[in-house]
């Protein structure tokens, strides 16, 4: 789980961090030739995550071998996985890259409730988290009683929570807090 959760962090940042500059298209793009080259040459997957080699040699190769074909944004991300020692998790990342935004910008979330919700103020939070989001997303209602009341909205791994259950969790810990004086 840990290990699932750390793969989809990394790409995850490695989108927000690239998608402005080189788009979405480009990045799948760059995943899946990235991917190739790891599956066609071992040898340079196990170059990379070599710890006898020092991180500045590896940083050189990647420039000098990579400059062609991959765009700047990625040649930083892999010397940034080399900085973190999670060169390691480079094919997992490039498969989630590949498997989750090669369908365009489409997001699927949950919204949890503790009793049906009318089909218009579901479209009205899908609209909104669509704007919000800049995404198209692909919304599944789920029944949860123990949240009490209210909504809970989950996106990959971020919860938006305003159920009753987690209100009263807060005020639960807020008033812990709280040192009676005599």
């Amino acid at each position: 789980m840990r290990d699932r959760t750390l793969v989809t962090r990394y790409a995850q940042a490695y989108v927000t961090f690239a998608l402005p500059k080189i788009g979405l298209p480009q990045i799948v793009e760059d995943m899946k030739s990235l991917r190739g080259v790891l599956r066609e040459h071992p040898e340079f997957q196990h170059f990379l995550e070599t710890p006898e080699v020092p991180q500045p040699d590896k940083a050189r190769v990647i420039d000098h071998v990579m400059s062609e074909g991959f765009h700047l944004e990625t040649r930083e991300f892999l010397k940034y996985l080399i900085s973190k020692k999670r060169i390691n998790r480079i094919v997992d990342i490039t498969d989630y890259i590949r498997v989750v935004y090669s369908h365009g910008e489409v997001v699927d979330a949950v919204l949890r409730t503790t009793f049906p919700v009318e089909l218009d103020i579901v479209e009205a939070i899908k609209n909104k988290l669509a704007a919000r989001l800049g995404k198209k997303i692909n919304l599944y209602l789920e029944l949860k009683p123990e949240l009490l009341g209210g909504i809970q909205i989950v996106i990959g791994n971020k919860i938006m929570d305003g159920s009753i259950r987690h209100k009263l969790e807060e005020l639960r810990k807020q008033l812990l807090k709280v040192q009676v004086v005599r």
